[in-house]
């Protein structure tokens, strides 16, 4: 097998940030409880981190909701919260290479990819956000009779903002950038497997000049700090990203509460699907892209690869090719690819899928085993000849597995596309433009890419159909995630 994994890199980046950050000040939790994060490239402690439970919300809470209704917060404009955001931006981009080696060390995805992707995406996120600051606004509506009517779009209040360990840096951004420039307050829980970041931001945040109580983070585990969030009663709107199950507790937290405003960008099973028309080279070099990209660890994945009869073989035989010289290893090292799965869960669930896709009948073309003893590495895996109904067609592996199934013409694999309860992406390779936009227009997935896979830019909104998720976060339209429509109406 082509992929190597060297040996593991011991290149350690000074960790500033354990404690909960309420109310702008570094504290312990409530309990003294504090828990391990560990480095995905060695199973080994990096340190331990304070453990935020239901007591240290309620406290975050109150100073965020005090910040919200009685700080200077409320009477911040928005040209002073553009100039705190762009003031952020430019300390994250100051710190880049600090910040891309603790979120190489604390998630395992490759240095170069944390920097050029991660790092880089929250820097635009947070400049593109502060350039909304100042334009949310509403209409004014001619109605009947002699009155004046217009609309304010106003802050929602105070936001529970949960995000995952994936992208730990850059959904910290998609949530905190819209809420900050709409004038809302944030208690924000970073996942207990990718802290690091979130807490060094938070460093920075206070260097910015953020006023008390504006951003609190809260490290902690989902079933505690998370359920704590989704259940407060004083917490207006809570935004999550994550798995679907999950998902489904958030709303019926949210629904037995105080009917807080939910947004939730959830899982995904997404259709690629590849036309005998297609440029082969492009298709087969994105279709690995779109699916092992972060070590398979994106909701968005292309992982259901619907590849068409006449040139199934060869893509079968050149996407293994592809596969097997993809290099795993140390994500400090410059030349690797791949790094590990962010823990050792994720690892046991991604070999049980593997398993699965045997015992099913699906053919095993590349990988299916660990890479080394140490660590969470996974070979880059390929199943050919798999059927719509075997598990690994149909569950999120989130993982570095291709599964690739074969159709015959565009009406039904439409069909067979939609056949699944997500519906965050999907993909289509093609020459014929008939074709692709009768994907784009047949397929239920909130974004579509014709000829590419992955794009995504701040001003575009990214949010899924189904059970893939409610709301749309980026671009203009993420906006009104965070904000309540009031209309208002005077006699003249």
């Amino acid at each position: 097998m082509a992929s190597v994994l060297s040996s593991p890199s011991e290149n350690q980046v000074a960790v500033s940030a354990t404690k909960l950050l309420i109310n702008n000040r570094w504290v312990n939790s409530q309990s003294g409880k504090t828990f391990a994060t560990i480095n995905p490239t060695t199973g080994k402690e990096i340190c331990q981190v304070a453990e935020a439970d239901a007591a240290d919300v309620d406290i975050a809470v109150k100073a965020a909701r005090a910040a919200y209704e009685h700080g200077p917060w409320r009477k911040t404009s928005g040209p002073a919260r553009a100039r705190l955001l762009n003031r952020l931006a430019d300390l994250i981009e100051k710190h880049a290479d600090e910040l891309a080696r603790l979120e190489s060390l604390d998630n395992g995805k490759p240095l170069s990819m944390a920097r050029h992707v991660d790092v880089a995406a929250t820097i635009g996120c947070y400049r593109y956000f502060a350039g909304w600051a100042d334009k949310v606004m509403g209409k004014t509506i001619p109605i009947e009779g002699n009155f004046f009517c217009y609309t304010r779009h106003e802050a929602i209040g105070v936001c529970g903002q949960i995000i995952p360990w994936n992208f730990p840096m850059l959904m910290q951004a998609w949530k905190l950038a819209p809420a900050l420039a709409t004038g809302n307050t944030s208690v924000l829980k970073p996942a207990e497997q990718t802290p690091l970041t979130a807490l060094r931001i938070g460093e920075l945040i206070l260097e910015a000049g953020f006023p008390e109580g504006v951003v609190n983070i809260l490290p902690g585990f989902g079933e505690t700090a998370g359920a704590a969030i989704a259940n407060h009663m004083d917490i207006d709107k809570v935004a999550f990203t994550g798995s679907t199950e999950v998902g489904h507790l958030i709303l019926q937290a949210a629904g037995k509460s105080n009917l807080k405003r939910v947004s939730l960008e959830l899982g995904g099973k997404s259709p690629n699907i590849v036309f005998a028309d297609a440029d082969m080279d492009k298709a087969v070099e994105g279709s690995h892209m779109a699916l092992f990209f972060n070590q398979g660890q994106v909701c968005c994945a292309g992982s259901r690869v619907f590849v068409e009869d006449k040139v199934y073989d060869q893509f079968v035989e050149r996407s293994t090719a592809r596969a097997e010289k993809r290099t795993v290893g140390d994500p400090f090292d410059a030349g690797t690819e791949q790094g590990p799965q962010v823990d050792q869960t994720q690892l046991d669930k991604v070999l049980s899928y593997i398993e699965s896709g045997q015992s099913e009948g699906a053919k095993l073309n590349c990988g299916g085993g660990r890479v080394g003893d140490k660590g969470y590495f996974v070979e880059p895996t390929v199943f050919s000849d798999v059927q719509d109904s075997m598990k690994i067609a149909r569950e999120e592996i989130f993982g570095p597995v291709m599964s690739i199934i074969r159709f015959k013409n565009l009406d039904e694999v439409i069909d067979r596309a939609n056949r699944t309860v997500y519906g965050l992406a999907a993909g289509v390779w093609t020459r014929d433009i008939g074709k692709a936009l009768a994907i784009a227009n047949n397929v239920r997935a909130g974004t579509v890419w014709v000829n590419c896979y992955n794009v995504l830019d701040t001003a575009a909104p990214f949010g899924g159909f189904k059970q893939s998720g409610i709301g749309r976060e980026l671009g203009e339209y993420g906006l009104q995630q965070y904000t309540e429509v009031k209309t208002v109406v005077v006699n003249l």
